[in-house]
């Protein structure tokens, strides 16, 4: 299979499982006529972005990666050579210093998350296709502060692992990840995931629980963001017969390695388009995400109950950040702006939009970004792009109030 057909990630998670096993002949006419169907992937040429405090004041390792620098996309083969890049970002100044290769192998290692827990090590993962006998795994390592190596990569979380996205909860990460393919349906009928998985270990590198989140069941794309003492689970559910998801969430105690509070909280979900955050100032899980056409935003609290909720705002964008401000979040739109909201204990609401200072929408990609908060109160977003890091700025103090149509009234 690794001979026969290359690694594009322009085919969701390669179509691992539902190809394995045909002959290298079908697997040339399937990949020549996905290619003649869709226009080239985005995610070819850079994939998947985070960042952690550095050991610095007011310091930030942003960790991306990207098919080189300038990315170049896939190569003559059609696989994806991206590497794992690592620059510092200065909250004084905004200045993103020159990116360094952090992580270099051939065959792709996207998309990229990182999560630095209570004592300063700071976790990388991704899935990764240099020397996978599965075609892909998802592998990890573990850094201190400095990003010098404690249980360096490639640790392997799951042989044919992907997908995976980690928080820290404590002192512990979490890998939420998922595994399997099965052909048909989903996005342009290339099939769905086969389940999500949990894996928590300790700021060793040492695994503390392997749990099952959905066995072997059309799951997948899975989400995560830890709290205090919890951790939200976001992921997708596949609907025969629909072009659109369930979004499921449930919440982990990474200390026992229980799961509570599974349910289906939205149905006809855009496949992809979800992300999730924590608010520490008021203790609550922010997640937003598209349905039925429109933006949605949610309020969850660690032990999975719905606090508040915005039923329709203008949609978000596929695996962009969420950036928290003391009880402020802020998000990208579809359109190009930046959503505001309001956020309380018991409360949400879409409070502003904001452009670009330089008053342009801004190209958002669905290959991933992230909002940087300056010192002086501004934000800088880092957004991916087939041209590479692109950083835009927004200034809070101009965001404009909502309009009775972008909150559907």
């Amino acid at each position: 299979m690794e001979h026969c057909m290359p690694r594009p990630t322009s085919l969701p998670f390669r179509l691992r499982h539902a190809l394995l096993g045909l002959a290298c002949l079908t697997c040339t006419l399937a990949a020549a006529t996905l290619a003649q169907a869709s226009a080239p992937d985005p995610r070819q040429y850079m994939h998947g972005i985070g960042a952690v405090p550095a050991t610095a004041a007011n310091t930030f390792n942003v960790f991306f990666s990207a098919s080189g620098l300038p990315p170049r996309g896939a190569d003559r083969n059609g696989s994806w050579p991206h590497d794992v890049y690592v620059a510092q970002w200065h909250a004084d100044t905004g200045v993103l210093d020159a990116p360094r290769i952090f992580i270099q192998k051939p065959e792709a290692q996207e998309p990229v998350t990182v999560a630095r827990n209570r004592t300063g090590q700071v976790m990388v993962s991704f899935e990764d296709g240099w020397n996978a006998p599965e075609n892909v795994t998802q592998r990890y390592g573990i850094y201190n502060t400095a990003l010098r190596p404690i249980k360096p990569y490639p640790q392997q979380v799951e042989s044919g692992g992907h997908s995976g996205h980690i928080t820290a909860v404590g002192d512990r990460f979490v890998v939420f990840y998922s595994d399997g393919w099965i052909n048909g349906g989903g996005v342009d009928n290339l099939g769905s995931g086969n389940g999500v998985y949990v894996k928590v270990y300790d700021g060793r590198g040492r695994r503390l629980h392997d749990i099952n989140i959905a066995d072997e069941r059309r799951e997948w794309w899975p989400m995560i963001a830890g709290g205090n003492t919890r951790a939200l689970l976001a992921w997708q559910q596949f609907v025969p017969g629909q072009s659109e998801a369930n979004l499921k969430i449930a919440v982990l105690d990474p200390v026992s390695g229980r799961v509570t509070g599974e349910q289906l909280l939205h149905k006809h979900l855009q496949y992809y388009t979800y992300s999730v955050a924590w608010l520490p100032a008021v203790e609550r899980f922010l997640l937003v995400g598209v349905a039925k056409g429109n933006g949605f935003a949610d309020l969850i609290d660690s032990e999975g109950k719905l606090r508040a909720s915005i039923s329709c705002m203008p949609a978000t964008v596929r695996e962009a950040g969420i950036t928290i401000s003391d009880r402020t979040a802020y998000t990208p739109a579809a359109d190009g702006r930046l959503l505001q909201f309001a956020v309380g204990p018991d409360s949400l609401t879409l409070s502003g939009t904001l452009m670009e200072t330089g008053e342009k929408p801004a190209q958002w990609r669905p290959v991933g970004s992230i909002g940087l908060l300056r010192t002086s109160g501004s934000l800088d977003w880092l957004s991916l792009t087939e041209k590479g890091l692109e950083l835009l700025r927004f200034d809070p103090a101009k965001a404009q109030p909502p309009s009775a149509v972008e909150q559907c009234r």
